[in-house]
This record gives C-alpha cells, structure tokens and sequence, in this order.
C-alpha cells in the first residue's frame, strides 16, 4: 500500500532517526543548553574531531544543528540547534546555581533583556554585566523590553569582574563575551547577533526572540542551590 504521509510526519521521523544514536543525542542534548563550537563539544562529550564531525554532519543534514560564524573571532564557527525542531525537545538532567548572571560585551541589551527575561521565569536569581560596559542600556532594548512587559527603564549597566561570584552560572549571551571569559569554568554560550549593530526595531525584537526562547528552554533545567540566598 502506498501512503503518502504529511511533511509534518517525514520531518519528524527524519528527526528521531538523527536522535537515535547516544553520541547524536547527547550533541543536541549539549545544545540545548547552549551553542558551542565544534572543539568545545569534542571536549565536553569526548568524542574524536572525526566522529564528531561525523555526528554533526548528520545532524545538519537532518536539518537538526546548524552553524554561525563568530562576531568576535572570525575563524570560529557556533553550532546551533534549529528553531523549528526544538519544540518538545528539553535539557536533560538538571544544573544547580545560586545565581544566573547573562553577559554580553556593553551590558547594554542582549544581557539586560535576558536578565529581565529570566526574572519572570524562574525563582533563581539573575544577573547581567559586560566585559566593556557601557554607558547606559541601549534606548531599544528599554523599547523593545517595554512592548513585552519589562521594564528596563532603571537598570544600570556594570562591569563583569564587579558582578560575578565563585559559584553563579555564567551565561554568555555573544560571541565576544563568550570568547573573552575563557577563564570562566561551566559557562555556557548562546551566539546572539549583537542588534545594536544594525541599530533597527527589527533587529531588537529578532534577538529579544531569540533570547526568550532560549530563557524558557533552560530555566526548567536550572534549579537553586540548597541554602542559597534568592537576592
């Protein structure tokens, strides 16, 4: 019998074949918490260069990962889950943190939006700061927070050596902090494109998007520690 099954249907089943291998899902499993580069993954999974490899190229042919070339270092690139597949899919295991400080390199927007963002959901305290803080937060981050309910309009920016503590867990939110804080164990990367360098609406509401989703994926994953003060 010849069925004719819904692109729906061969999309997902393309995507559970991609996960059903260890070494594949623990990649996407990575993932979820954060972008990585190839070198990075390697590490963390300890898989040889060419069976990740390997794993990767099936896992883009599957339409699951895909890459980004690194706003700081040129010569990098970020692997990246693919927004459409990541409905259902959560992180595995759980982190533990008395506090979530996002960075970026101004402080300025991508760190204060996801701060404010994680704030409304999870009960972890958060944190933002910069490697080169600016004066101020940018005036289309206080907009863009504004039209989804968060108010920017008093946050102060700060410099990161003045912000983190021993035990937070160091999320960076660009490509610039993420490559600057190699000195920071267990922190994880999500390469957002800086908006303030087309300095459009557009460009703020893509990345306060991108953040969102990225807040909501890993909050359920990151619970506080036993004792620690929620300040």
């Amino acid at each position: 019998m010849n069925v004719e099954w819904s692109s729906d249907v061969v999309g997902r089943a393309r995507l559970h074949a991609a996960l059903g291998e260890p070494a594949r899902l623990a990649i996407v499993d990575r993932l979820l918490l954060g972008d990585a580069s190839p070198s990075e993954l390697g590490r963390v999974l300890g898989l040889a260069s060419n069976l990740l490899a390997h794993h990767v190229k099936l896992l883009e042919q599957a339409g699951v990962v895909e890459r980004s070339r690194s706003e700081g270092d040129h010569r990098r690139t970020y692997l990246r889950l693919r927004p459409s597949v990541l409905a259902g899919l959560v992180p595995a295991g759980m982190v533990r943190a008395p506090r979530v400080v996002f960075v970026c390199t101004h402080n300025s927007a991508r760190s204060q939006l996801a701060a404010a963002l994680w704030k409304r959901r999870s009960r972890v305290p958060a944190a933002s700061a910069g490697t080169q803080p600016a004066q101020r937060v940018h005036p289309l981050a206080v907009a863009t927070g504004r039209e989804h309910g968060l108010s920017l309009a008093r946050t102060r920016t700060a410099h990161v050596d003045d912000v983190l503590r021993p035990d937070d867990l160091v999320v960076a939110v660009c490509d610039n902090a993420h490559e600057q804080l190699d000195q920071v164990e267990g922190r994880l990367h999500w390469s957002v494109p800086d908006p303030a360098l087309a300095g459009t609406e557009d460009a703020f509401d893509r990345a306060f998007t991108d953040l969102a989703d990225r807040v909501a994926r890993l909050a359920p994953a990151v619970h506080p520690t036993p004792g620690a003060s929620h300040d």
